[in-house]
């Protein structure tokens, strides 16, 4: 091993989802910030995507890590299942024999998890589905999901949801069978590659969470052939950078350079990534959900208590640096918009004027006319009466 030679005490490039190593890039933040909410909240119905790789799996890691208390978590990871096969797969979370289950068929399921459910609320408890690997669900179990989404009380989700996949799933979502799911999810968001710069940071960070402390174990020089390769994958990131260390421990390198990086590249024979555009962190869908759905975490239901969370302090830092970003781009949008209608109103002034201008001549013009008709004369009574509905 190279822990040694390297004097780190783990290894800094596994391959597991191990929250410990978690680097919270801006789009890993916003992501994290929104599973949060729909615990943190009690209402929401999330869905994450991301590319193969982008370290999705890692992001539930760390909420099951941090939540506790009165929360229930139904972590379903199987995913190629039937409608029967995943109620199933949910009562055994909430520990329900397996056996007991093995020849119930889907009313019965459902009965008993709406039982459970119900009886769950009433006595103060939380239960919160995370799905990773959504992309696989058949059109039938998302409409049961849809279906349990829909149990609630008068003022909150019974059941919150999160769905987490890859990019297929929106393709999932998008058919017309699903819409009345859709219109259940409150948040949509895609995590992207990580960009060149946090390709770096992502290295230092776990680097030192493996115990590193000079910090030279990799030269910046790599950086460039690193983000050529893994396009900004995590997990690709991970692989190359294990190989490197590997190499180097090898040749009794102390530090990857170069050299030693396309040492590491040969020996996976990797091909260069495609440059891609680096995506902005921009929820999926309309702006102002995500506005409504902030401004609706801002105003507490009753005073309702919060889901304790271990992370402490540093992470609730970060979800309101996320609220006050997102109110700070509605307070731009609202701006832009007033100075519009302040314009459309100026303008409405400026021809309400020309229009009375126009008006006042033609009376004036009337008054000349009537006052060169002589007594008698049958128009003047017509004029008269025109210039007294116009006063």
């Amino acid at each position: 091993m190279y822990l040694n030679f390297f004097g780190l005490t783990e290894q800094p490039f596994q391959l597991t989802p191990d929250s410990h190593f978690l680097y919270l890039s801006g789009g890993h933040m916003r992501a994290k910030a929104y599973m949060d909410y729909t615990v943190w909240r009690r209402d929401g119905f999330v869905v994450i995507t991301g590319e193969i790789g982008a370290g999705k799996t890692t992001l539930i890691h760390k909420l099951l890590s941090e939540v506790e208390g009165d929360v229930k978590l139904i972590r379903i990871f199987q995913t190629q299942l039937d409608e029967v096969e995943f109620l199933q797969a949910m009562l055994v979370e909430l520990d329900y024999d397996s056996g007991d289950l093995k020849d119930r068929g889907k009313v019965e399921l459902l009965s008993l998890l709406n039982t459970y459910l119900l009886e769950s609320y009433s006595q103060g408890k939380h239960i919160v589905l995370i799905v990773d690997e959504a992309q696989n669900l058949s059109p039938k179990v998302l409409e049961e999901i849809r279906m349990l989404s829909g149990l609630e009380s008068e003022k909150e989700k019974i059941l919150n949801i999160i769905l987490v996949g890859q990019p297929e799933l929106n393709d999932t979502l998008s058919r017309p069978e699903l819409e009345q799911l859709v219109q259940r999810i409150r948040l949509r968001f895609h995590v992207g590659a990580l960009s060149q710069d946090e390709t770096w940071e992502y290295i230092v960070h776990r680097l030192k969470v493996a115990g590193c402390t000079d910090g030279d174990i990799f030269a910046k020089e790599v950086l460039p052939v690193v983000y050529r390769y893994t396009g900004g994958i995590p997990r690709k990131i991970n692989i190359l950078c294990d190989t490197a260390l590997i190499c180097a421990f090898a040749d009794s390198v102390k530090c990857v350079d170069e050299t030693v990086m396309q040492e590491a590249i040969g020996e996976l024979q990797w091909q260069p990534i495609a440059a891609k555009p680096h995506q902005s962190m921009q929820p999926h869908g309309d702006q102002s959900t995500t506005a409504a759905a902030i401004d609706a975490a801002l105003r507490r239901q009753n005073g309702g208590k919060a889901p304790v969370f271990s992370a402490g302090h540093d992470q609730w830092a970060d979800l309101f640096s996320l609220v006050l970003r997102l109110l700070g781009e509605l307070s731009s949008r609202m701006g832009a918009v007033d100075e519009k209608l302040q314009r459309l109103e100026s303008l409405l002034e400026e021809r309400q004027g020309a229009d009375a201008i126009a008006s006042d001549d033609d009376d004036e013009a009337i008054q000349e006319r009537s006052d060169d008709i002589q007594d008698g004369s049958s128009v003047r009574p017509a004029i008269k009466v025109h210039l007294a509905q116009k006063k």
